[in-house]
């Protein structure tokens, strides 16, 4: 997968994430809360992708592990929102993977050529 395409489903993926928390958050009383807290960081970071900010990427990263953290304890917790939360942990895996493509290819190349 070339940069290009990686950045893409990078950018589908915060997308969706952004997308599911609006959802899942509709009826919070706290709106304006919700969409500061949960809204906006993957909404930024996409916007910040499509401009091709490796410092998007950096940081969508280092989200992602609050976003599945968070996945993983409403999954515990609230039984009856679970599927949006395993829809999260599944989105911050991949955004994982995706952002630390180059980083895991770059180490195993220099493991080859040394």
């Amino acid at each position: 997968m070339n940069r290009r395409t990686r950045d893409l489903v990078l950018a589908a993926s915060l997308a969706l994430l952004a997308g599911l928390y609006a959802w899942w958050f509709r009826a919070d009383r706290h709106l304006l809360a919700v969409a500061l807290v949960f809204v906006a960081p993957p909404a930024l970071l996409l916007l910040g992708v499509l401009a091709q900010r490796a410092a998007a990427r950096f940081w969508a990263g280092v989200f992602a592990l609050f976003w599945f953290s968070h996945g993983v304890m409403s999954a515990w917790s609230h039984r009856d929102t679970a599927l949006y939360a395993w829809i999260e942990i599944a989105l911050a895996l991949l955004i994982v993977a995706l952002v630390s493509v180059p980083g895991m290819r770059a180490r195993f190349a220099a493991k080859k050529a040394g």
